[in-house]
């Protein structure tokens, strides 16, 4: 199996790969991002994000509404930097279409993380590095399969962290941007099974027609072997 391994930081701003975006992809935010960033602007009382670094060196995601977009953001540091190299070393056999997807998939990804560290400020917390030594970027299923639940995880996490928010305007700005990753989620899920679809299979969503939600310190562990820079949300539900 041979490794293609991203080693630099997850860049907080989107520099390089983010003067790419397309526009019509950038577009698709512009509404939500600016009638939330003023929301995101307010310094709401108590939020206080405390020391960015533990005693151990660990990037300390901090608490109430401001730990939970710090939260939000290292996901999407996580899953721009894993896109944005599958868009730069495409894997064996990758068809236009699929390039096509993946591409808008990473655009938007970067909007995300971009959106984040504009809202959150001098409150975000550093550029995370990450670790795909576990992805094989020149195969397929490897990609595919590890996208898939990136993206699967990241409409849990949101769906859970959303039970913590206390900011209406926080919220609404979440609520956009989890019905995107759960557009991703079911994409890609159809792109590996494209014979049986299971966009909405009964792994991820409860007969009820309920989507999995999970809290900070579920979602965390899944995501930390992805991630080279030792996190802690000890102050998090």
């Amino acid at each position: 199996m041979h490794h293609r391994q991203h080693t630099g930081p997850i860049k907080g701003t989107g520099q390089g790969d983010a003067e790419r975006i397309q526009r019509r992809s950038f577009l698709k935010f512009a509404g939500m991002t600016a009638l939330a960033a003023a929301a995101f602007g307010v310094d709401v009382p108590g939020l206080g994000l405390g020391k960015a670094f533990a005693q151990a060196g660990a990037v300390d995601l901090g608490a109430g509404d401001i730990g939970i977009l710090n939260y939000a953001y290292a996901l999407e540091q996580l899953e721009a930097a894993f896109y944005s190299q599958v868009i730069r070393s495409p894997y064996d056999g990758m068809s236009r279409h699929e390039y096509l997807l993946l591409k808008d998939i990473r655009d938007h990804e970067i909007s995300h993380r971009a959106f984040f560290a504009k809202a959150l400020g001098r409150k975000r917390i550093p550029d995370l590095e990450p670790n795909f030594n576990a992805v094989n970027f020149s195969s397929r299923h490897s990609v595919l399969t590890t996208a898939s639940t990136f993206e699967d995880l990241g409409v849990s996490a949101y769906n859970g962290g959303g039970a913590a928010i206390r900011h209406p305007a926080y919220l609404a700005a979440a609520g956009s941007i989890v019905s995107v990753e759960a557009r991703h989620a079911a994409t890609l899920r159809d792109l590996i099974s494209p014979l049986t679809p299971s966009f909405a299979g009964w792994d991820v969503v409860d007969w009820k027609g309920l989507d999995v939600a999970r809290a900070p310190s579920q979602v965390l562990p899944k995501a930390a072997p992805f991630i080279a820079t030792s996190v802690t949300a000890s102050r998090l539900p």
